[in-house]
């Protein structure tokens, strides 16, 4: 992986988010809700006259350009709808996003204040969002598009460290899942790492190959072990002793084969995303650190690629893990949980406060959500329900499903202590995060989210292609849950 794809640079987001007052060359950007009166607008007649010759009704993400006497952009009206976003489902200031997608290039204002001003700042930001690392045209101009982006003047009342600090977040997460495995495997993840414990002075130790087996990680070694690209545990440490302590495990499986139980040549076209889950850990901790949240974080990426060779682990195996439960393997194609399990026993033996893991884990979660709506699970019902809150206000959506202790039966193993997997097609979302809860057993709170990784087609937010799911979200509900305990 190249040195530009691991790098921190704020370059490209102050091209399309600029600081300071309007300087009298700035576009206005009128927010209209559905067939709201333009009347009481400060528009010219011509310009009415424009907006309803485009049938312009305020529904949203519709937008119209208005004119001047020469022809140039004076205005832009921008449809809100009936003040449901719609598309991502949330507050209507991330309709925002399609705007940075659509405008010319320019700069431009909000020329009333949104609610949120640093969530429409946002959601800008992440609109704006292109991967243009393998495009020609992009490398002829060092990395940029051919052209400038629409700029938008930082909204007045805008937290601008917040929202600097979040959009490159997401779009370092978005760039480590667009980028192939070619180029992506355990040891650029690690690079990865490394940089962002750089930017944050953070403490970071990595395991890496069979140092896996003599430090007692065996289910991430036999997992990564027919892969010449050496297996590893990245470990990463920030924030003051006795603070409230946070620990984020993300799956890091840089591309999926299946094993030897083998995915067809379909089910293989999105596996470079298969390490979502550790795109996703590593965007929340650059949050976490870059708005400085008092806690006492630690991240644990274990990485490997699923390859088959004649040293890949085998079905019917059987596995020990960290914690010394053994494991028969049902499916090869089950290794993203055998990866956390050993990450998860490390993070349970300091007993956080709050235990997160993220994973690209299951088909079963997207049968049942679909790719757009994350699984959640969790014992901890204030937790849930304000996750559910607050990740749809932002338009970071989860949905919570049940850890439902009945399925536990479904995990066992004549030979072993447990199965990776149960037989039956049913529950499989369920069943695999009671397998990742057997390995969690200090922790005060255990969350999963059994992510897809992936936007598959264009939104306000974003283009189609790579998503840190669910890391803005938490990240808003551990800030909130800490203000109330300062």
């Amino acid at each position: 992986m190249s040195d530009e794809s691991i790098k921190f640079d704020t370059s490209a987001i102050d091209e399309i988010l600029v600081e300071g007052g309007q300087d009298g060359t700035d576009i206005p950007i009128w927010a209209v809700a559905k067939d709201a009166n333009l009347d009481a607008l400060p528009l010219l007649p011509a310009q009415r006259a424009w907006a309803e010759a485009m049938s312009f009704k305020g529904s949203a993400k519709q937008h119209a350009l208005l004119p001047d006497a020469e022809g140039r952009i004076a205005a832009v009206l921008f449809g809100m709808g009936d003040d449901a976003a719609g598309e991502p489902s949330g507050s209507s200031e991330l309709l925002f996003g399609k705007l940075a997608q659509s405008l010319p290039a320019g700069n431009y204002h909000l020329a009333a204040a949104p609610r949120d001003p640093t969530l429409a700042a946002i959601a800008w930001g992440l609109g704006a969002y292109r991967f243009n690392r393998y495009r020609s045209s992009a490398r002829k101009n060092n990395g940029e598009g051919a052209s400038r982006a629409a700029c938008l003047r930082l909204p007045k009342g805008a937290d601008r460290d917040v929202a600097l600090n979040t959009i490159e977040a997401v779009r370092l997460g978005r760039d480590l899942i667009n980028t192939p495995a070619s180029d992506l495997g355990p040891a650029e993840i690690e690079a990865a790492a490394r940089a962002l414990a750089a930017r944050h002075n953070a403490d970071i130790s990595v395991i890496v190959g069979d140092e896996l087996l003599e430090k007692n990680f065996p289910m991430i070694h036999a997992v990564g072990r027919a892969s010449p690209r050496a297996p590893r545990l990245i470990d990463l440490t920030w924030g003051r002793e006795g603070a409230r302590t946070v620990t984020l495990v993300g799956k890091g499986i840089t591309f999926d084969t299946g094993g030897l139980d083998v995915k067809p040549a379909s089910a293989m076209l999105l596996m470079k995303k298969d390490m979502g889950g550790s795109a996703a850990a590593l965007t929340l901790a650059h949050m976490i650190m870059g708005q400085k949240l008092d806690v006492r974080l630690r991240v644990l990426i274990p990485t490997a690629e699923n390859s088959i060779s004649g040293d890949a682990f085998r079905p019917g195996d059987v596995l020990t893990s960290r914690a010394g439960t053994t494991v028969e393997i049902g499916n090869t194609d089950a290794e993203g949980r055998l990866v956390l399990a050993d990450a998860i026993a490390l993070a349970d033996e300091g007993a956080p406060q709050g235990l997160y893991v993220f994973a690209t884990l299951t088909g079963a979660a997207r049968v049942a959500l679909g790719p757009d709506l994350p699984a959640m699970f969790t014992d901890d019902d204030a937790f849930a329900a304000e996750m559910v809150a607050t990740s749809a206000a932002i338009g970071d959506p989860v949905w919570r499903l049940p850890l439902w202790a009945g399925y536990n039966s479904k995990l066992e193993s004549p030979i072993a202590d447990m199965n990776n997997v149960w037989e039956s097609p049913f529950a499989g979302s369920i069943t695999a995060a009671l397998f990742l809860k057997r390995f969690a057993k200090r922790a005060q709170r255990f969350a999963h989210f059994d992510l897809f990784g992936w936007r598959p087609a264009a939104n306000a937010l974003g283009p189609r292609g790579g998503e840190p799911q669910t890391a803005r979200a938490v990240c808003a509900v551990i800030a909130k849950e800490l203000e109330l305990i300062a």
